[in-house]
């Protein structure tokens, strides 16, 4: 009998190593390798594999293989049209951010048409129970197991007809054959690769909770991103109202669509107007502008906010909530060296409220009018909205969907709209740099 062997996997990178040792060879990271059974290894040769039947493209019946409604528009919405038969989705977030609550929602609402089973590694049913009645959710045909072994997880689906299953969250699960603990990149990789497989060869749809690690990104190996068809994340401040639902990869649609959601006690409820909501308690006062930013394809008028007040240390502070760090420190060198603005000796914060993220360069214009707007103690127009980027030299460059932002903030009754020059017009006042910007503080 072949004698067991047994590999080192290290937790931070994935690289493995045939024995045991303090520090990572790749990586470097200490104490980050954990035990966990080697593969078992394939011959080379076709062996008595019987080969497979293949099928014409053009003649694959589509018919019975219709999307399935999550129940609820915005999330249809980022998954291109609805939920695929077959797919597998990643899921994944900040803690406390709503991923559990979204997807028990979603559960819940399919399940009024279609069987679900919601697998929960990190609740019992009657921890689960509670949670639905809390929300308010519940269905006769939604089906529940509190169960992390993979095996059994893996054999009840095959066993069941199911049109959805749920999976809370893959890194509670493992696999028999592998000795590492649950969590581990050799656990993650193998129950992976089992869910993702029963769900393609049954067809049943398949929506995976994942951990994210202190930086943000999904934590595990980076094949966990690769197996599924549409990863999704769920952003926003954990204590803030506003939750954004992001597409990063979707084999099935595209991922320029972006669901705004509010935490309430009910759970995540769609925000039809989100431009509206944001704005509903902003005040006319210095340090305040309004910027008409785009989430996906979905113009979004938000209101970004900036404190400056004098430093009482030898090194002002800067700080930005929503808002990149390193870009704003870039935007406040450039109002000192192109707008004649002295904040050398000025603490600056600049907040996105709501609790969103804003990535795009369009944001700088607004950002740079409300630190000019707060530094002068001077509140800009009413009725104003601005975009664009800002280059290093001062110049404030073009950026796209102009139209489309225009338009947005017309019908929130704003009317005046600043932005690059290039492409201005009737409704779009333009800005050539910093200077032209600063003119409208005064």
């Amino acid at each position: 009998m072949a004698k067991s062997t047994s590999l080192y996997t290290c937790q931070n990178c994935g690289a493995t190593s045939p024995k045991w040792s303090g520090r990572c060879d790749v990586c470097e990271a200490w104490n980050s390798l954990v035990e966990s059974a080697a593969p078992v290894a394939h011959s080379r040769q076709g062996g008595g594999a019987a080969a497979a039947s293949v099928a014409k493209l053009n003649s694959i019946d589509m018919s019975t293989h219709n999307r399935i409604s999550s129940g609820i528009g915005e999330v249809d919405e980022v998954l291109g049209g609805g939920i695929v038969p077959g797919g597998v989705m990643l899921l994944s977030g900040d803690p406390g951010v709503g991923k559990s609550t979204l997807v028990l929602q979603v559960a819940a609402a399919v399940a009024e048409n279609n069987s679900v089973l919601y697998v929960s590694g990190e609740e019992s049913d009657r921890q689960l129970k509670m949670r639905a009645e809390r929300l308010g959710v519940g269905s006769a045909n939604l089906l529940i197991l509190a169960e992390t072994n993979a095996d059994v997880v893996t054999a009840t689906i095959t066993k069941g007809k199911y049109d959805l299953v749920v999976i809370d969250s893959i890194q509670t699960m493992y696999a028999q054959a592998l000795t590492g603990a649950a969590g581990s990149v050799g656990q993650i990789t193998a129950c992976s690769q089992m869910l993702e497989g029963v769900a393609k060869r049954n067809s049943v749809a398949m929506m995976i909770i994942g951990h994210v690690t202190k930086d943000g990104s999904i934590a595990g190996p980076k094949i966990l991103e690769h197996l599924v068809d549409v990863v999704l994340y769920l952003e926003g401040d954990k204590y803030g109202s506003f939750k954004a639902l992001r597409g990063i990869k979707n084999r099935f649609g595209s991922t320029n669509e972006v669901g705004i959601f509010e935490m309430v006690n009910e759970g995540l409820r769609p925000v039809p107007n989100p431009s509206e909501a944001l704005l509903a308690e902003r005040q006319e006062s210095p340090g305040s502008a309004v910027l008409a930013t785009m989430e996906g394809t979905r113009p979004l008028l938000v209101e970004v906010q900036a404190l400056v007040s004098t430093t009482a240390f030898g090194y002002p502070k800067r700080t930005a909530a929503g808002f990149d760090l390193n870009r704003l420190n870039l935007l406040v060198a450039v109002l000192q060296k192109r707008g004649g603005l002295n904040l050398s000796n000025q603490d600056i914060y600049v907040n996105i409220v709501g609790g969103l993220k804003i990535n795009e360069p369009a944001a700088d214009v607004a950002v740079v009018l409300a630190i000019a707007s707060a530094f002068k103690d001077k509140a800009l127009p009413k009725g104003l909205v601005c975009f664009g980027e800002v280059g290093l030299s001062g110049e404030i460059r073009s950026v796209p969907h102009a139209q489309r932002r225009v338009a947005e903030a017309a019908k929130l009754g704003f009317t005046k709209a600043f932005g690059p020059a290039r492409g201005a017009h009737k409704e779009l006042r333009g800005l050539r740099n910093v200077s032209d910007a600063l003119k409208i503080v005064g």
